[in-house]
């Protein structure tokens, strides 16, 4: 087995044919690796991501071929995966204003060029969710483009076809979600090109590193929200008189702790299975 790249969180393998996806339990905030780990975090995002691949089978195509048929002591935190060449896009919906969607709205009122109404705030419910892509950058940070950005890079069919999905995906995952008593505020997803030309959905989906989570009970606008997800440890960071470079500040304990906590509790709720690991 060869290793072919190792990402912020996850480790990428070839065998064979197949690739092995194996998910760490790393976190990175703000593209800087932090030196404490926090425990499960890599089987949490990885069960949770096969859930909802399956939630999401009649949307797209996935790259799964199999969450067992890995290496013993990846078990859990390892797939199996079809190679795919991946898109140069970041393809983010978002139902809710937040983040640097809220930065850029503050600044122009629209976000990857979608104008948006007046009078929002911070955690504003968006009057339909709205497809704000980014670039996919190998080093630096992701930055807005716009729709027609998108249809330059890829052609126009390919654009359309995996906006609406990125689309379908989160009204797909949001619904649920608000059955359960949870807000997905917004989600980030990765797709690529089978050998065939299919289009797939790759890497990971709605987890707690791709998306916002919020307790609907407490969701409140014009005020940041009780995280279930990695703002939690970026909201710490902030705290910190750390200028976002390498190297990361370790992570105290009770932070490491309350962050597990966030990652099983939005498992357990989406999926109503106990966290039993």
């Amino acid at each position: 087995m060869e290793l072919l790249h190792s990402g912020k969180v996850r480790d990428v393998y070839a065998d064979g044919e197949d690739l092995i996806l194996v998910a760490s339990d790393r976190v990175s905030v703000y593209d800087v690796v932090l030196p404490t780990l926090v425990p499960d975090k890599g089987k949490i995002l990885t069960r949770l991501s096969l859930w909802w691949f399956e939630q999401l089978a009649d949307v797209i195509p996935n790259h799964v071929i199999s969450a067992t048929d890995v290496p013993a002591e990846w078990a859990g935190r390892a797939v199996r995966c079809r190679r795919l060449t991946m898109l140069p896009v970041e393809w983010i919906a978002r139902g809710y204003l937040t983040g640097l969607g809220l930065k850029q709205y503050e600044k122009d009122g629209a976000v990857s060029g979608v104008p948006l109404p007046p009078g929002l705030v911070e955690a504003s419910r968006l009057p339909e969710p709205v497809f704000t892509p980014t670039t996919k950058a190998t080093e630096g940070h992701d930055e807005f483009i716009t729709y027609d950005d998108v249809v330059a890079e890829i052609g126009a069919d390919t654009a359309a076809r995996l906006k609406e999905v990125t689309l379908e995906v989160y009204r797909r995952g949001a619904a649920l979600a608000a059955e359960r008593g949870i807000v997905i505020a917004d989600t980030k997803l990765e797709f690529g090109r089978a050998a065939d030309g299919t289009l797939v959905l790759g890497d990971e989906v709605l987890t707690p590193d791709s998306s916002r989570f919020w307790p609907a009970d407490e969701w409140t606008p014009g005020r940041p929200q009780h995280s279930l997800d990695k703002q939690f440890v970026r909201d710490w960071s902030a705290t910190l008189d750390w200028d976002r470079t390498p190297p990361g500040p370790e992570i105290p304990a009770e932070i490491v702790d309350a962050t597990r906590a966030r990652y099983i509790e939005v498992y357990e709720r989406l999926t109503g299975d106990r966290w039993d690991s």
